[in-house]
């Protein structure tokens, strides 16, 4: 049955404060210090997350669509302006850790400013408007829970980059059984599939994810589970970062130039491995899966096992037959789990790790993208990317669908990423 427009307007709205609530209580551990600092050209401030979230909803509905608007601050249109060159010319993303003014509290104030007069335009919209503003919010939504998952991994990355290697959180962490089951392999038959979400979709999705098309596919092999910590330091013990063999060109330059040894956050202390996480320090667990690795590392890891990375059309036809189900934000343990028995046939495929593909991050096939301001949204970065997979532990579920495509450089590996292996049936 579908709601009436004054009960869906209450229900977004009720919707839109929880969520901004929840990327200020993301917050909530922070000092007023760590608001401001950002250590790599990858990451933001906590604080410009929490005001750039904001002015997309000044720029993009409440402009257009509140008559005599007064915006917040003439200053706050360039400074956090991300990448909308059809807004402004955008503060460049090295400067974001300059700006010690405007306050936090001017920040947080800003956000309470957005949101009343939000709560007006959502309950004024005539009939006519209610489809395009229902559209903005849900963008809008989104975006902001993208940005939660990007809060916490820009946290840690500024977190490990300190000396002292603060606590985001200090309480003490449950860790599950391991699971019993080892990996092995599942062989998913070739056929004519369809992938992706079709454009009319009454699920918010993404113009990325559009329009839905038929692939084929030969028959493939994909691993159980996710390569662990111990699988991964078998390839480190057997001098897989020094054996060009595994690496492609690009990755080798990477490798060598950035002298690295590991994946992101592992560290050798009295001759054992150990991992910084939003914990701290910890022992490395074995049986948890590796993360935070690169393309290049992927894919290196890959060759090594005489395996490869899926494709994104396999990696969906085979998480299509998964139930959706796994470690999200939502769960509240900001750290990959170790895999349990709560799967069908492909164990932590939704969340837990973003798993990396070997496709490129293109169109589909008819892709139309935002029109528009909003066309650069997605469309502008589909080059040199490539496509990852199934949510992290750090990805909000409101925000997660099986269709979902997230993208980033070979080389990036701040974000919570890891692997799962696919083979050729031979």
């Amino acid at each position: 049955m579908e709601l009436s427009q004054s009960t869906e307007q209450e229900k977004i709205l009720d919707e839109f404060l929880m969520l901004r609530h929840k990327t200020e209580l993301l917050c909530g551990p922070l000092t007023l210090e760590d608001m401001v600092v950002s250590t790599t050209l990858d990451t933001s401030p906590p604080k410009w997350h929490l005001a750039h979230t904001t002015w997309f909803f000044e720029n993009f509905i409440l402009i257009p669509f509140l008559p005599d608007y007064e915006i917040f601050s003439s200053h706050y249109s360039n400074l956090f302006n991300s990448y909308y060159l059809g807004v402004n010319s955008p503060l460049p993303k090295n400067k974001r850790s300059f700006l010690a003014r405007p306050a936090t509290s001017e920040i947080i104030a800003y956000r309470r400013y957005v949101e009343e007069a939000l709560k007006i335009v959502v309950m004024m919209a005539s009939h006519d408007q209610w489809t395009t503003l229902l559209q903005l919010l849900e963008i809008g939504m989104n975006h902001e829970e993208q940005h939660q998952e990007l809060l916490l991994m820009d946290i840690k990355q500024n977190f490990f980059n300190n000396p002292i290697m603060p606590l985001y959180e200090t309480g003490s962490i449950f860790i599950p059984a391991m699971e019993s089951e080892s990996a092995h392999w599942v062989e998913i038959g070739e056929g004519l599939y369809s992938i992706g979400s079709q454009k009319n979709s009454s699920q918010f999705i993404y113009d990325n994810e559009t329009d839905r098309h038929k692939v084929w596919v030969d028959s493939f092999l994909l691993s159980t589970h996710l390569v662990s910590n111990s699988d991964y330091l078998e390839f480190i013990h057997d001098k897989g970062y020094q054996r060009p063999e595994f690496w492609s060109s690009d990755g080798w330059s990477w490798l060598q130039e950035h002298e690295v040894t590991s994946p992101l956050y592992w560290q050798i202390k009295d001759n054992e491995p150990w991992e910084f996480t939003l914990y701290g320090l910890m022992p490395l667990n074995l049986e948890a899966p590796v993360s935070h690795v690169s393309f290049y590392e992927a894919q290196a890891f890959a060759k090594y096992c005489g395996a490869r990375l899926p494709t994104e059309a396999e990696w969906e036809v085979a998480a299509s037959g998964e139930e959706v189900s796994g470690q999200f934000l939502d769960n509240e343990f900001y750290q990959p789990g170790v895999p349990t028995r709560m799967f069908q046939k492909f164990s932590q495929i939704h969340g837990t790790l973003w798993e990396w593909t070997s496709s490129a991050y293109a169109p589909y096939p008819r892709y139309e993208s935002y029109e528009g301001i909003l066309a650069e949204y997605n469309e502008k970065f589909m080059n040199q990317q490539y496509v990852l997979r199934g949510g992290s532990c750090v990805t909000p579920r409101r925000h997660y669908r099986t269709t979902y495509r997230n993208y980033y450089y070979p080389q990036m590996r701040w974000h919570f990423c890891g692997i799962r292996l696919a083979k050729d049936k031979l």
